[in-house]
């Protein structure tokens, strides 16, 4: 059985920092691109982040450009998003998503092109 599985959401104050890791199984991912997405007001699923397959290219939203890191291990099962400078407006439901088809910018901003998806963590931001 497929399943991506987050963790590492919880309670933080703004200006803090969060890891999150997705931990993938069931099938190889190693060449699927990885992604995070939050909901948004107006949006299904806006866009945070996303990695190629290699772990060389990386995109990010516009709103977490600069804060947000994400990466992916080695193996290629598990891809973190870390998170500095939080703040409330982070606060949501963080889903990791994985692709297996390539993409390359804001092709990967799409919800619809993800094949599989986690069942979310819940990040909250104090102000």
């Amino acid at each position: 059985q497929v399943q991506l599985v987050e963790s590492g959401g919880r309670l933080v104050q703004a200006g803090g920092s969060l890891r999150l890791s997705c931990a993938a199984s069931g099938r190889s991912f190693s060449d699927f691109v990885m992604a995070w997405f939050r909901p948004a007001p107006g949006k299904a699923r806006e866009f945070v982040t996303a990695v190629s397959w290699n772990g060389i290219d990386t995109y990010y939203g516009d709103s977490v450009k600069g804060r947000f890191t994400m990466s992916r291990d080695r193996a290629k099962t598990t891809v973190y998003l870390q998170m500095n400078n939080l703040k409330p407006d982070d606060t949501a439901v963080y889903y990791c998503a994985a692709d297996k088809d390539y993409c390359r910018g804001y092709g990967c901003h799409i919800p619809l092109s993800y094949d599989y998806w986690g069942q979310g963590t819940q990040v909250t931001v104090s102000s």
